[in-house]
């Protein structure tokens, strides 16, 4: 009896064991490789949002340094430049007084190019002043040794000249020149431009009556006058 029962559970056993080889295998669930992708989509780094271009340009603006200054003026007599900026100095608006080239215009320059040598110049100038046409010689320049025939304010009194010349004999030119005028203005130190608001400015033309309130490059860092 006992050799039967160990019959029986080694034949269990053995059963159990072949079951086991002959079950089929099972496969491994395996998440899509698109879904992955997906998930991958999905993440986006902090510098490819679309808020850090705008919070970059925040930021240099806020870095960037101002360049442009306030400015009252403009007064063609330093004098008058220096009383409104005393008159400021007094009210606690920290200004200095800037000279700033403003253009004016352009002058005509009427003249005769340079010849082969200087001594041909010359023999050309005393021929002109012999015809009592005004005349001197150019000394500097891109036209030395050239003749300088006068600078005229106004195009047609420079194309006179030119119809003269040329029916004595000679091929004058025409270079046009810039003319610039110095102004004076009042400028603002950065620190006190919210004191200068329309009120005030209106306030000063009273006595400053030719006087404009403009934004323009900053000449140099404002100190009291």
């Amino acid at each position: 009896m006992r050799w039967f029962f160990l019959f029986l559970l080694a034949l269990n056993v053995f059963y159990y064991v072949w079951h086991q080889q002959q079950a089929p295998l099972r496969p491994k669930e395996v998440a899509p490789l698109s879904l992955f992708h997906g998930e991958q989509k999905n993440i986006r780094l902090l510098s490819e949002s679309a808020e850090a271009p705008q919070r970059r340009q925040v930021e240099e603006k806020s870095a960037a340094p101002t360049s442009a200054c306030l400015f009252l003026g403009s007064f063609p007599a330093e004098e008058r430049a220096r009383m409104l900026a005393q008159r400021l100095l007094s009210l606690d608006v920290q200004a200095s007084v800037e000279t700033v080239d403003a253009a004016a215009g352009v002058d005509y320059w009427v003249y005769l190019p340079p010849l082969a040598s200087r001594q041909a110049s010359l023999w050309q100038l005393r021929e002109l002043q012999a015809r009592k046409i005004d005349s001197y010689i150019i000394t500097e320049g891109d036209l030395t040794d050239g003749i300088s025939l006068g600078i005229f304010q106004r195009k047609d009194s420079a194309d006179s000249i030119v119809e003269r010349l040329k029916t004595a004999g000679y091929d004058a030119l025409i270079r046009e020149l810039a003319r610039s005028q110095h102004d004076y203005w009042v400028q603002i130190a950065p620190e006190s431009n919210r004191l200068v608001d329309d009120v005030l400015v209106r306030q000063l033309s009273a006595d400053f009556p030719e006087l404009q309130k403009q934004t323009m490059p900053c000449k140099s860092v404002a100190s009291p006058q």
